[in-house]
């Protein structure tokens, strides 16, 4: 409720200004230590029903936050007081780097949806190395990327050098191969040149932390079908342990938007509502070909309890919100997660994970 009342004020400010806002109050919070643990005791629910065993980790709940809010690894703690269950960082690149020219973040509020391009503004993974060193009581996975300025014949050796400096630090680590907003990135989806990468970064992991950090890869999901089917057998055959699906979009169909505004706004990454049904989509098709052979985690468009419950039926054991949060605020994490465990009482199961796949 207070969030919608002072929302209106964070919506004054241009939507990057608003970010930085946001994260210099997380980022002090972050540094205090007492407040964020008082706060996750009022917003972590704690329950047995709600609790995922999944990647050789115990997550208080299935509600995760996405990569590309806490780039810089900065705030996590503070984030994980909020209520998340885990937090994504980065995308973190091994050379630090500006990003696009502003502005490059919009909101289309119509469609509840974002548009970004920011191109992986961050400070670097060796600049991360510190703050990921330090104990912590958040789930924290680690997101890498290709450095905008690395040709694409020395991608491999980039996210090496990011995997060896982080990967120790790391409750699980995701190579990112999709977003749109880096030119060149998402031809690294295709099989021939993603094998070689997760071949590369599984090998590194194992050097830096042997057996100990769990390894996923997220895609696109414009991605078709077939492609679909192929980074799954990949993945199957690579023995990875999961796949996030999915990234923003480049589509701009079905938009509530009007075609001036959708022109003014220009190129970049689709992120919220409108990708609910094909992220969703994208999960179950997933689900039908690895089962349980590997976490799936899903992220596209989850904004109520039904969205969520809807993607955990579909086959995603683990959820993370972006677009949402910036919309609905602070309480969105508790309040899903809350009706989760509601969900799954009525539906009959004793645990939100019992329900993995029962839409099948």
């Amino acid at each position: 409720m207070l969030y919608r009342l002072v929302r209106p004020l964070f919506y004054r400010f241009a939507p990057e200004t608003a970010h930085h806002i946001a994260m210099t109050g997380l980022r002090t919070l972050h540094r205090m230590p007492p407040l964020t643990n008082l706060l996750r005791r009022r917003c972590l629910p704690r329950s047995e029903a709600l609790e995922v065993r999944a990647l050789g980790l115990t997550f208080p709940t299935p509600i995760g936050l996405a990569a590309g809010f806490d780039k810089d690894a900065v705030a996590f703690e503070a984030l994980g007081g909020l209520g998340f269950g885990h937090v994504e960082v980065g995308t973190l690149t091994g050379e630090g780097q500006p990003g696009n020219p502003r502005p490059r973040l919009f909101r289309l509020e119509g469609d509840r949806a974002l548009v970004n391009r920011m191109g992986f503004n961050n400070h670097g993974s060796a600049a991360a190395v510190e703050r990921l060193r330090s104990p912590r009581q958040t789930c924290l996975g680690v997101n890498i990327g290709k450095t905008k300025r690395v040709a694409e014949e020395d991608a491999v050796a980039d996210y090496v050098r990011s995997t060896e400096r982080l990967g120790a630090f790391a409750d699980y680590f995701v190579v990112n191969v999709s977003s749109p907003n880096t030119p060149g990135l998402r031809d690294l989806q295709a099989i021939e040149k993603l094998r070689p990468l997760l071949e590369a970064v599984r090998t590194t992991l194992d050097e830096v932390a042997p057996g100990k950090v769990p390894l996923l890869v997220k895609i696109a999901p414009d991605l078709a079908n077939d492609d679909i089917d192929a980074v799954a057998a990949l993945a199957l055959e690579l023995n990875l342990d999961g796949i996030i699906a999915t990234n923003t979009t480049i589509d701009r169909a079905g938009l509530r938007a009007s075609p001036a505004r959708i022109e003014a706004v220009g190129r970049g990454g689709l992120s919220g509502a409108p990708l609910k049904q094909r992220s969703t989509a994208v999960i179950r098709r997933l689900y039908r070909l690895v089962g349980k052979k590997m976490v799936l985690i899903g992220v596209g468009g989850i904004e109520t309890v039904d969205d969520a419950w809807a993607r955990i039926c579909a086959g995603a054991t683990l959820l993370q919100l972006y677009t949402a949060f910036i919309y609905e605020g602070p309480g969105l994490p508790r309040t899903l997660a809350l009706g989760l465990k509601a969900k799954a009482r009525e539906a009959g199961f004793a645990r939100v994970q019992d329900a993995v796949g029962s839409a099948q």
